[in-house]
């Protein structure tokens, strides 16, 4: 401190400040007074947007009373692909004796594509009779427990009772674990249900390769030129002589594969050698509802979707056991009463098979229920409008009233 500083040591203070605050970057003065005769502090001001002025509300919009109306156009696709028309039955100047023939396939587009192609033909639902007597759900054995031992009674009113496209017999009998009916004897069966009703005709055997081979064979001879539809040709037959028999008396076949797409290209690359495409339908198997319909549907509808996308080995229509729904314990069983009434709960379980079917684009349905049948008649009716001309009433959806 030099002698000026000592006589006035507040004058040195604020630059000694300055110097300690620029080596240490803060200063803490204790017991310090400040005696000033004026205080100045300078404080910046920030800059304060100025706030933006708050608009009145705008009038409410008035609620819309009506929809907007709008045009729909649905896409229309074009495919490459056909499926191929299998005609079964034959009338008197066809070569057969039916009093009409039933036409499935050559559809152009998925099932029910009303707004692209209309379905040239509505798929045909057939009833089954069985050459002997079997065990049947109740809720089935109730309508035909008269007739079950008369193959042609039995046909004649799933005909003219329940309205049956086509009758789809089965010649159990043959197979050799039951009665062993002779092929000869099999087709004096298939002669009693021919005289009894005039509708086309489906012949099935047992499920044995070497007997319905046997069998199929006398009954193509037999019945030349009647159109029956064979079900149904399998991998494990004599292919060769099974499609030659029934191809060259003029009748057409079912190809039986499991759910297996491949399986079903394979057995009609074989059946190609000797068969006419337009003689074959292809059958991939049908599950049950609630025992893998899904798988079922799946596989048909990829089948029929390739055929249109111009897969020539699926280019065929498509059938389906439907009365499998029947082995699905839920459709006959005796159970807890939330599940309905037996009575009405299998032929539910039968429809829905059938209807979610229909979807996939089977053409040809084996049934067995009265009333299933008829419901799904009625669907089909519903779907097939635009083969009545058309109604536009169904576009009107929204605002129908039920």
């Amino acid at each position: 401190m030099n002698e000026e500083e000592g006589k006035n040591p507040l004058k040195g203070l604020g630059p000694r400040i300055l110097e300690l605050l620029s080596e240490l970057g803060e200063l803490e003065l204790e017991d310090v007074e400040m005696d000033v005769g004026e205080l100045e502090l300078a404080i910046t001001q920030a800059p304060v947007s100025a706030v933006p002025a708050i608009k009145p509300p705008a009038a409410l919009k008035p609620k819309p009373e009506t929809l907007l109306v709008e045009e729909f156009k649905p896409p229309v696709m074009e495919y490459p692909g056909r499926i191929v028309e299998v005609t079964i039955g034959a009338t008197k100047s066809e070569g057969g004796s039916r009093f009409n023939s039933v036409t499935i396939g050559g559809e152009t587009s998925p099932p029910f594509y009303l707004f692209e192609n209309p379905p040239p033909h509505r798929p045909a639902v057939s009833i089954d009779v069985f050459d002997m007597k079997i065990h049947l759900a109740s809720a089935v054995r109730m309508h035909v427990e008269d007739v079950i031992e008369d193959p042609g009674e039995w046909a004649k009113r799933a005909v003219d009772k329940w309205g049956a496209d086509v009758i789809n017999l089965h010649l159990i009998s043959v197979d050799p674990l039951l009665k062993d009916t002779s092929p000869k004897e099999a087709s004096k069966t298939v002669e009693e249900v021919l005289q009894a009703v005039k509708a086309p005709l489906a012949v099935g055997g047992c499920g044995d390769p070497e007997k319905d081979l046997a069998v199929f064979k006398r009954v193509a001879e037999d019945f030349k030129g009647e159109r029956l539809l064979f079900n149904s040709v399998t991998l494990d037959m004599n292919v060769k002589e099974a499609a030659e028999s029934i191809v060259s008396n003029g009748h057409v076949l079912i190809a039986f594969t499991p759910m297996d797409m491949d399986k079903a290209r394979e057995l009609n690359r074989r059946l190609y050698e000797y068969v006419e495409k337009d003689r074959i339908v292809i059958d991939t198997t049908t599950a049950a509802l609630g025992y893998g319909l899904d798988y079922a549907f799946t596989i048909m509808e990829r089948t029929r979707l390739a055929g249109l996308m111009g897969d020539p080995e699926l280019q065929h229509p498509l059938s389906s056991g439907t009365t499998n729904a029947w082995a699905a314990r839920e459709a006959w069983m005796q159970m807890d009463p939330q599940w309905g009434p037996r009575e009405f709960r299998g032929p539910l379980w039968e429809t829905v098979t059938a209807t979610t079917l229909l979807l996939a684009g089977v053409d040809y349905f084996m049934m067995m229920h009265p009333a299933a049948v008829k419901t799904l008649k009625s669907i089909i009716d519903e779907f097939c409008l635009g083969l009545r001309g058309g109604d536009e009433n169904y576009l009107s959806w929204l605002t129908m009233k039920t």
